[in-house]
């Protein structure tokens, strides 16, 4: 990824001032996945202004680019997140993501930081949700034990959050389940002694939406963390235990 990244750099900076032709005629749409690699080098090649003018765009390429790439102004302008929580919530799917992207890029800086505010976020609706979790959960982020307990329960409000909920058919609903199926295992991996008591608390839920999110996380590869012991109590065995 790096050698394309260069690539696209090297590119971008040929054509100051003429960049949007270039993205749409690069950006892999339409098609199954996003060029990626130049949503990256635009983030660290553009400045503010085309950021900001971007992340406004009608395009759905423009807008992730220009979304993602605000993260690096979260440290010294304070409308940036604001601006990106309303985004959290564009009905693109890919904004969404160049959400979480700036957000990621946000706690590569400061991750006390972001942990912060994403505890704030977990309290709004569903795809700010969304947003909190799957920023972050992201692996190279989750390095401090003290750190990943937090974002631990951020989760773990989210996951209740959702049980309480009785709006389910929406498609905001639908897109923090699915996010939610990997978060826990990501963020449980990082610290599996802060993390077993809070999964064993939801493999014991009843909700048909909780059990789907812990199953969910439990097939992940990365859960070989918790041992094969542990990975073979199933949910079930583990709803027959007494609630603490």
């Amino acid at each position: 990824m790096a050698g394309r990244v260069e690539h696209y750099r090297a590119e971008l900076k040929k054509r100051r001032g003429e960049w949007e032709g270039y993205l749409r005629a690069n950006s892999g749409l339409p098609g199954p996945r996003a060029n990626l690699e130049l949503v990256e080098a635009v983030g660290q090649e553009a400045d503010a202004d085309l950021l900001w003018r971007l992340s406004a765009s009608s395009d759905e390429f423009l807008a992730l680019c220009g979304t993602a790439g605000l993260g690096r102004q979260v440290a010294t302008d304070d409308s940036v997140l604001p601006w990106l929580k309303e985004l959290a919530e564009d009905p693109r799917w890919r904004v969404r993501e160049g959400v979480a992207i700036a957000l990621q890029r946000f706690g590569r800086a400061d991750m006390p930081g972001l942990i912060r505010e994403m505890e704030a976020w977990s309290k709004a609706g569903p795809l700010v949700q969304r947003a909190a979790a799957a920023a972050l959960c992201e692996p190279p982020l989750l390095k401090k034990p003290d750190e990943v307990k937090r974002v631990l329960l951020v989760l773990d409000h989210i996951t209740r959050s959702m049980a309480a909920t009785r709006e389910r058919k929406h498609e905001s609903f639908r897109a923090l389940r699915k996010a939610m199926g990997y978060c826990w295992s990501v963020a449980a991996a990082a610290n599996p002694e802060a993390g077993r008591p809070l999964l064993e608390k939801w493999l014991r839920s009843l909700d048909p939406d909780i059990a789907w999110v812990m199953k969910s996380n439990l097939g992940k590869a990365r859960m070989k963390a918790f041992g094969k012991s542990w990975l073979a109590k199933g949910p079930s065995t583990r709803r027959g235990m007494r609630k603490p």
